[in-house]
C-alpha cells in the first residue's frame, strides 16, 4: 500500500520497531539517533548522514565492508581512526606517532611521508637512532660510526655546520686533527696547513708574537721552524724594526758587556750586524769625563807641553779633532796673561797696538781679545785727532750731513746710540736723512704718499703722527691690510668689495651702506649676533638658511615655512611668539603636530581622543565639537559610557542611564522598533525584553489580542502542526489557557473532515486493534461524537 507519512506525528522507532514496520536491520550502524536524523519518508535509501549519536567507534563501520575502512597505503597503526581524523572532514588529520607500527622509514620512504631529503647525511641507519617523533630537528643524536663518507662531505657548511671562519687554512681531511666523540682537543699537524704562520699565529686563531718577541715584519717561518718554535733558526738583522738596544739589552739578546765604554749611543753607532767588532769608534753620546778614558793609559792623556790648568778636557777639546782647542777658559788657566800671550805660546800684542806697559786684562777680557774695555781717560786732542778714518774709525759716508762735533752727539763711553741728535744743525730736508740708509726711513709697512715725513711727524717725536689721507696713494686695502693698517677684522662681513664702496675715510664706523649683492657666503655667516645682527631671542628656532624667508631688500615682510623649522610647534605656537592654542581649543597636553599640518592648521588631520584631558561633553557640546543631535537617546550618561573615540557608531548602550520607556528610544526613529512580524501588543517592551539581550523574550500574553491566529500562524509564532484536527475555529474555542498548551477541550462540531482523519491512532486514538470489527466505514457511521460506546 501507499502509505502517507505526513499526517504521521509519532517518532520513526514507534512504528520501525521490527515489529509494526520494518526496524534497523542487523547490519545498521549503532547509533542512538531517530531514523529521521538521516533517512527521509519519501526514501528509505540514499541517506544523508550525520556521525552524531553514533555509538560505537569509527572502525566498526570504516571496516572497508560497511564503510570506506583504511587504504592500502594508510600508515600502518592500532589507533582508532578517531585519534587523527573527525567526523566533519577526513582531512586535514591531526597526526600522531603514537601507536604507529613498523619502522619509520616505511613511512618515511619519500611516498607514504617526507624521506631523507637530498642533503640529509649519507647513512644507512634508522631514523630513530638519531631523531625523534616529536619533533624531527634538532636531532636527538648523531652516531658517526654510522655516517658514510668523509667528515666534509656532512661538515661542509651545509649539511652540518663547517669550517668556521676563524678556523686555520688547511686541505687536511676533518679526522687529520679531530675525533667524533669530540671536536676538542684536536691532534694538530702543520702538514697540510695553507698560507703562512702569521695568517693562523696572529694572537686570535693561534698563540702569535709575544710582547718580548723581536719587532720584525718578516715571515715567522724565516726564523722558526713547524717543528720546533724555539730556538730560531736564524736571525736576519735586515729585517728587524727598531734600534739594535731594543732587543740587545740583555733580555731579549745580550747586551754591552761590563767592561764596554759608557755610552747612551745606539749599538749600529759603531758596530754592524755582520760583526761587533772592529767598531767604528764615535764619541757622540759617550758618557763620563774625557779624563776617565784619557788618562794616559786606556787612551793619550795631557802632554807636557800642555797649558797649566785643572780644567776638564772637553772644557778645551772636541771629540771631533784634539787641535786645535775649541776654547781656552782662561779662568782656569794658572799664571798671567803674558806669561802665555807672549808671541810664542799664544799670541801677543800686534804691530799696530797702542804702545803700553798695562797687562793684557786691563783692556781685554779672558772671553775675547775683541772687544776691548777701551778707556778714553788721559786721552789728549779731540775725537777727530784720533777719529779721523785712519787711526779709528771716523764718519762713515752715510753720516748725517753735519758740521758739528763728534762729541756734541757722541760720548768716550759708547758711539752709537748717539746721546742726541739736535736737528737744528742737520743740514737737508727729512728724507735726505731718513731715506733707510743715512737713517731709518719709511718702513716697508709705511703707508704710500708722496707727502715729507714733516707733513705728518716733527722733530720732537716720530709719534704720534698727524695723520690725513691727502697725498696718501692707493686703494683703502693696500693699507688697511691688517699689516699697515687696520684691516677688516676676524668679523668683518666676507666681501670682495672696496673698502670705500662702504666706509669713508672721515669716519670707519658706521659703514655709509652694505650691498648685499657684494656679500659671499650665507646670511647666517654675517647675521650671527656677531658680525651683524642675527636671529633675536624670540625669533623661531630653525636651521633654514635667512634667505628661505627674508629678502635683502628688507627683514620685513618675511615668506615664512615650516620646512626647518626646529622644535616642537608649541615652542612657537605659544600665544607670544605665534599664535597659540585658542579659548575653544581642545583641553589636551598633547603636542600640535600630533593632530595638526604645517601646511593648514584647520582642519585637524587627526584627533587622538587618548590625550583629550576631561570629559568628552567638555568637548561635544555642540560648540567646541559636535554634541548630542536633536534624535538622540535621552540619558544622564557621559558619552564614553555608550561610545568609543575610535568609532562614533559603534555604541555599548548603557540602558541603565536611558531616560524614558523603551518605546521612546526603540521607535524605529532613535533606535529599532518592533519588526513587521512582531507580536501585536499594547505592553512596554521591558515586558518581555530585557536591556542585556532581546532575545530571549519572556513572554506574556497580557495584553495581546484575543486573536490567537494572528500570531500562531506558523510564521510570527508557531501554528497549528500538521496533525492538527481540521476546524475553523479560533485557538481560544478549545486552548483555555495561554499558560498551558495542552489544557484544551474539543468541540466535534467545529471539527472538519472525517473522524479517522483524527482518530487514527496518532493524533487521536483509533481503532483499538484487537476487537474493533474490520472496517472501512468512518467513525461516525456508528460513533456519535457525544458518546462513543452507544
Amino acid at each position: 500500500m501507499r502509505f502517507d507519512h505526513s499526517s504521521t506525528s509519532e517518532r520513526c522507532s514507534s512504528c520501525h520497531n521490527g515489529s509494526e514496520a520494518v526496524g534497523k536491520p542487523a547490519t545498521h550502524i549503532a547509533t542512538t539517533q531517530e531514523c529521521g536524523a538521516c533517512h527521509s519518508t519519501n526514501d528509505f535509501s540514499g541517506a544523508r548522514f550525520n556521525h552524531a549519536g553514533i555509538s560505537s567507534n569509527c572502525a566498526s563501520c570504516h571496516n572497508g565492508t560497511k564503510a570506506t575502512g583504511k587504504t592500502a597505503t594508510h600508515i600502518p597503526t592500532t589507533a582508532e581512526c578517531s585519534t587523527c581524523h573527525s567526523t566533519t572532514g577526513w582531512t586535514p588529520a591531526t597526526f600522531s606517532h603514537a601507536n604507529v607500527t613498523g619502522t619509520c622509514a616505511s613511512c618515511h620512504n619519500g611516498t607514504t611521508a617526507n624521506g631523507k631529503s637530498a642533503t640529509h647525511i649519507a647513512t644507512n641507519t634508522n631514523c630513530q637512532d638519531c631523531h625523534t617523533s616529536a619533533a624531527w630537528s634538532p636531532a636527538k643524536a648523531v652516531n658517526h660510526n654510522d655516517v658514510i663518507g668523509t667528515c666534509s662531505s656532512c661538515h661542509n657548511g651545509t649539511k652540518a655546520k663547517g669550517k668556521t671562519a676563524t678556523h686555520i687554512p688547511t686541505t687536511a681531511e676533518c679526522s687529520t686533527c679531530h675525533s667524533t666523540t669530540g671536536w676538542t682537543p684536536a691532534n694538530f699537524s702543520h702538514a697540510n696547513v695553507t698560507g703562512t704562520c702569521a695568517s693562523c699565529h696572529n694572537g686570535t686563531t693561534a698563540t702569535g708574537k709575544s710582547a718580548t718577541h723581536i719587532a720584525t715584519n718578516t715571515n715567522c717561518q724565516d726564523c722558526h721552524t713547524s717543528a720546533a718554535w724555539s730556538p730560531a733558526k736564524a736571525v736576519n738583522h735586515a729585517d728587524v724594526i727598531g734600534t739594535c738596544s731594543s732587543c740587545h739589552n740583555g733580555t731579549k739578546a745580550s747586551g754591552k758587556t761590563a767592561s764596554h765604554i759608557p755610552t747612551t749611543a745606539e749599538c749600529g753607532t759603531c758596530q754592524t750586524t755582520t760583526g761587533r767588532t772592529p767598531a767604528n769608534f764615535s764619541h757622540a753620546n759617550v758618557t763620563g769625563t774625557c779624563a776617565s778614558c784619557h788618562n794616559g793609559t786606556t787612551a793619550t792623556g795631557k802632554s807636557a807641553t800642555h797649558i797649566t790648568t785643572n780644567t776638564n778636557c772637553q772644557d778645551c777639546h772636541t771629540s771631533a779633532a784634539w787641535s786645535p782647542a775649541k776654547a781656552v777658559n782662561h779662568a782656569d788657566v794658572i799664571g798671567t796673561c803674558s806669561s802665555c800671550h807672549n808671541g810664542t805660546k799664544a799670541s801677543g800684542k800686534t804691530a799696530t797696538h797702542i804702545p803700553t806697559t798695562a797687562e793684557c786684562s786691563t783692556c781685554h777680557s779672558t772671553t775675547g781679545w775683541t772687544p776691548a774695555n777701551f778707556s778714553h781717560a788721559n786721552v789728549t786732542g779731540t775725537c777727530a785727532s784720533c777719529h779721523n778714518g785712519t787711526t779709528a774709525t771716523g764718519k762713515s759716508a752715510t753720516h748725517i750731513a753735519t758740521n758739528t762735533n763728534c762729541q756734541d752727539c757722541h760720548t768716550t763711553t759708547a758711539w752709537s746710540p748717539a746721546r742726541t741728535v739736535n736737528h737744528n744743525d742737520v743740514i737737508g730736508t727729512c728724507s735726505s736723512c731718513h731715506n733707510g740708509s743715512k737713517a731709518s726711513g719709511k718702513t716697508a709697512t709705511h703707508i704710500p704718499t708722496t707727502a715729507e715725513c714733516s707733513t705728518c711727524h716733527s722733530t720732537a717725536g716720530w709719534t704720534p703722527a698727524n695723520f690725513s689721507h691727502a697725498n696718501v696713494t692707493g686703494t683703502c686695502a693696500s693699507c688697511h691690510n691688517g699689516t699697515t693698517a687696520t684691516g677688516k677684522s676676524a668679523t668683518h662681513i666676507a666681501t670682495n668689495t672696496n673698502c670705500q664702496d662702504c666706509h669713508t675715510t672721515t669716519a670707519w664706523s658706521p659703514a655709509r651702506t652694505v650691498n648685499h649683492n657684494d656679500v659671499i657666503g650665507t646670511c647666517a655667516s654675517c647675521h650671527n649676533g656677531s658680525r651683524a645682527g642675527g636671529k633675536p631671542a624670540t625669533h623661531i628656532p630653525t636651521t633654514a638658511e635667512c634667505s628661505d624667508c627674508h629678502r635683502t631688500t628688507g627683514w620685513t615682510p618675511a615668506n615664512f615655512s615650516h620646512a626647518n623649522v626646529t622644535g616642537s610647534c608649541a615652542s612657537c605656537h605659544n600665544g607670544t611668539t605665534a599664535t597659540g592654542k585658542n579659548a575653544t581649543h581642545i583641553a589636551t597636553n598633547t603636542v600640535c603636530e600630533d593632530c595638526h599640518t604645517s601646511t593648514a592648521w584647520s582642519p585637524a588631520r587627526t584627533v587622538n581622543h587618548a590625550d583629550v584631558i576631561g570629559t568628552c561633553a567638555s568637548c561635544h557640546n555642540g560648540t567646541t565639537a559636535p554634541g548630542k543631535p536633536a534624535t538622540h537617546i535621552r540619558s544622564s550618561d557621559q558619552c564614553d559610557f555608550c561610545h568609543v573615540t575610535t568609532s562614533w557608531p559603534s555604541v555599548r548602550m548603557d540602558h541603565s542611564q536611558a531616560l524614558g520607556t523603551c518605546s521612546s528610544c526603540h521607535n524605529n526613529v532613535a533606535a529599532a522598533g518592533k519588526p513587521a512580524t512582531h507580536v501585536p501588543t499594547t505592553a512596554e517592551c521591558g515586558t518581555c525584553h530585557q536591556t542585556s539581550a532581546w532575545t530571549p523574550a519572556t513572554f506574556s500574553h497580557s495584553g495581546v489580542g484575543t486573536n490567537c491566529a494572528s500570531c500562531h500562524n506558523g510564521t510570527t509564532a508557531t501554528g497549528k502542526s500538521p496533525t492538527h484536527p481540521g476546524t475553523t475555529n479560533v485557538c481560544s474555542n478549545c486552548h483555555t489557557s495561554t499558560t498551558n498548551w495542552l489544557n484544551y477541550r474539543i468541540s466535534h462540531s467545529d471539527v472538519s473532515g472525517r473522524c479517522d482523519s483524527c482518530h487514527n491512532g496518532r493524533i487521536a486514538e483509533g481503532k483499538p486493534r484487537n476487537d474493533h470489527p474490520n472496517t472501512t466505514q468512518d467513525c461516525g457511521a456508528c460513533h456519535s461524537t457525544r458518546t462513543w460506546d452507544n
